[in-house]
């Protein structure tokens, strides 16, 4: 519990400086965004997570290599979604819409599924003290909560809500809110990763209902949606968003039009590429486990004979 408070203390600290060393930079950009309201949160879930994972690593005798391999998606997962928000590429993205993309492309593609693999929240549980670990399972633990988690995690729901928040906010009238808005920008991202957290727990942890074959078709189903919006920013002649088209050149050197193109080709191909190379994977780790199932059925009639 002493480090858990060490952590408080930490994030408090690192709060107050974040509020001074915001004011400060301002004017600079690129630089670090180092806003209290991304840094604490970040700040109180990686503490939590080394917490846990120290309490569970000391008490586990036969699962470690798991713990390992567990820690290690949580650290690369934080580490990208910190580097994606906190880094100067947030900065820049505001004098680009390519290099926008790429952040919006980290937090979806890259650090949400590393999180989920990680799953963080069993770990983080062993942060707290007994009592305090034993109400919140209880909470976990009840139907309303369970219920409403295996809704979410629907594959389908799950597709759908990510699906939505990518198009939504995609519109010309949403997307230019949040770039002249600190808060609805702030609401954009908190959607964008918290659908593709809720879909990747729905693709890599799917219920006993829900098999292998309907999270490959969401997973296709996801490559086409965010290739066709990515493919229509693309083939635009036009800029959308009119924060980017007042700029002259963006910072990557191009014109708003050019550098808007590029961006949706960033949105279809890595995005479509990732999201169909799982779907593919996912089919071959079927077939696989298909196939050995016959095998084992002959061995066991043979050995019967």
């Amino acid at each position: 519990m002493r480090a858990l408070s060490a952590c408080l203390i930490g994030a408090a600290v690192t709060l107050t400086a974040g509020r001074v060393a915001a004011h400060a930079s301002a004017s600079e950009a690129p630089g670090w965004t180092l806003d209290p309201a991304i840094l604490l949160p970040l700040l109180l879930s990686g503490c939590a997570f080394a917490v846990g994972w120290l309490r569970l690593f000391a008490r586990s005798a036969h699962n470690r290599a798991g713990l390992i391999r567990r820690g290690l998606c949580f650290a690369l997962g934080w580490l990208t979604l910190a580097g994606a928000l906190v880094s100067p590429l947030h900065q820049a993205g505001e004098q680009s819409f390519a290099v926008h993309m790429i952040e919006h492309e980290l937090l979806m593609l890259a650090a949400a599924p590393l999180l989920v693999m990680s799953q963080p929240l069993v770990v983080m549980l062993w942060a707290f003290r007994s009592a305090a670990r034993r109400g919140l399972g209880r909470i976990s633990a009840a139907s309303a909560v369970r219920s409403a988690w295996r809704g979410l995690t629907n594959p389908v729901t799950a597709t759908l809500l990510q699906a939505s928040a990518l198009w939504l906010w995609h519109m010309p009238s949403l997307f230019d809110m949040a770039l002249g808005s600190p808060v609805i920008h702030a609401a954009q991202h908190a959607s964008f990763l918290l659908s593709a957290l809720l879909f990747w727990s729905a693709m890599l942890h799917p219920h006993g209902l829900f098999g292998r074959g309907l999270t490959v078709l969401c997973l296709f189903a996801t490559s086409v949606v965010s290739g066709a919006l990515g493919a229509a920013m693309a083939f635009s002649e036009s800029p959308w968003y009119a924060p980017y088209a007042r700029l002259p050149i963006t910072r990557l050197g191009l014109s708003p039009a050019e550098d808007q193109q590029l961006a949706g080709l960033l949105m279809w191909v890595p995005g479509g590429l990732v999201h169909a190379g799982a779907a593919l994977a996912f089919t071959a780790a079927a077939l696989r486990q298909s196939a050995r199932v016959p095998l084992a059925t002959s061995r066991t009639t043979l050995d019967a004979v």
